[in-house]
């Protein structure tokens, strides 16, 4: 399966405005916008975003600085479609940008790559139920084409877990996993970590960045047993709906982010801002 990028970013862009939308007369705490317009500049071959012509500054006092074109762009996109008030919580580019280029915990490739690899075997879509159990049948069909995808794709030798024990990751699974991941730079493994921690699986989030599976179906795999359950007891619409779309808006951040901060040449495209 293959989707295109944009896809991504639109499906960014509309997930935080339902979620903003479903937030509306609960207690958030919101700036309200103090600038009227959005541009980027270069300088020494680093893209940096203005706002009414003074420069972004991360949460650490640093000038906001990337190396991508585009991961600029929609940063200021993001700065841009804030209206009234900034809902800092809505965004997801900027704050990976922030956490990227501030590091607060100082971690290196190898301290982002071991935290991924050693996630593996708490990887969500490996722990299943017992086959007595009606969810069984919904896991096997909906996750196991997704782990046969992992283990051809990265010559890896997962298997699932019916009980209480934790899979086993074999080290030639780590090996493969830790290869393919110190392979990206730096602000590419904080796109990826993050993704991680949202999704709560390895396996997920390397079948969205490869594109096998686009972001809707992998949130939706992830939520898999909520789902199950919740078409038995009901769904309280306002507060699913609204950790469904939270979750959305930040894996498709995640995605984007990883793309941007991968990919070595990009089309530069006039965007109005």
């Amino acid at each position: 399966m293959n989707f295109p990028l944009k896809s991504f970013f639109r499906i960014g862009l509309l997930s935080q405005r339902c979620y903003s939308e479903l937030k509306v007369g609960r207690n958030y705490s919101t700036v309200k916008r103090f600038y009227k317009n959005t541009s980027i500049s270069s300088a020494d071959g680093k893209f940096e975003v203005l706002l009414d012509q003074k420069k972004l500054k991360t949460p650490n006092g640093k000038i906001f600085q990337v190396d991508s074109e585009p991961l600029a762009i929609a940063v200021a996109t993001e700065w841009d479609s804030q209206r009234g008030t900034i809902d800092r919580s809505s965004m997801h580019l900027t704050s990976l940008c922030n956490t990227a280029i501030d590091n607060p915990n100082h971690l290196t490739k190898l301290d982002l790559t071991n935290y991924i690899v050693n996630y593996l075997p708490t990887d969500t879509v490996l722990f299943q139920a017992g086959e007595e159990e009606d969810l069984a049948p919904v896991q096997a069909k909906e996750w196991d084409p997704v782990i046969a995808w992992f283990n051809e794709r990265y010559e890896a030798d997962l298997e699932k877990s019916r009980d209480l024990n934790t899979p086993q990751v074999s080290e030639k699974t780590r090996m493969n996993v830790s290869k393919y991941l110190m392979s990206h730079n730096e602000a590419a493994l904080h796109g990826i970590t993050f993704a991680v921690d949202s999704l709560k699986s390895v396996i997920l989030t390397f079948a969205t960045l490869d594109r096998f599976l686009t972001t809707e179906r992998a949130v939706l795999l992830s939520r898999l047993e909520e789902e199950f359950q919740l078409g038995f007891w009901g769904r309280v619409e306002w507060a699913h709906d609204s950790s469904q779309q939270e979750l959305q808006a930040r894996v498709a951040a995640a995605v984007l982010f990883v793309y941007f901060n991968s990919s070595g040449s990009f089309v530069k495209q006039k965007m109005a801002l």
